[in-house]
């Protein structure tokens, strides 16, 4: 779990990298990314916004986790 402004940017650099493969999804209803490459998910994210602010990002990047998930491109 990251915790903290410096860590939380550090790490959302990291996947600015991914942009490109990007797309905006709804993930249990909630605002989400799903980034997939080729036709093959490479991991979803789910936003819990409060206040207007990101509270918190949640990630599944496990190749088995993602396969079960049963996401297509």
């Amino acid at each position: 779990m990251l915790t903290g402004a410096a860590e939380v940017a550090a790490q959302a650099t990291t996947f600015g990298r991914l942009f490109p493969y990007a797309r905006p999804v709804l993930v249990n209803g909630a605002a989400g990314v799903l980034v997939s490459a080729g036709g093959r998910p490479l991991s979803v994210m789910a936003f819990t916004v409060t206040g207007g602010r990101i509270a918190a990002v949640d990630v599944i990047a496990d190749p088995h986790r993602l396969a079960a998930l049963g996401l297509a491109d």
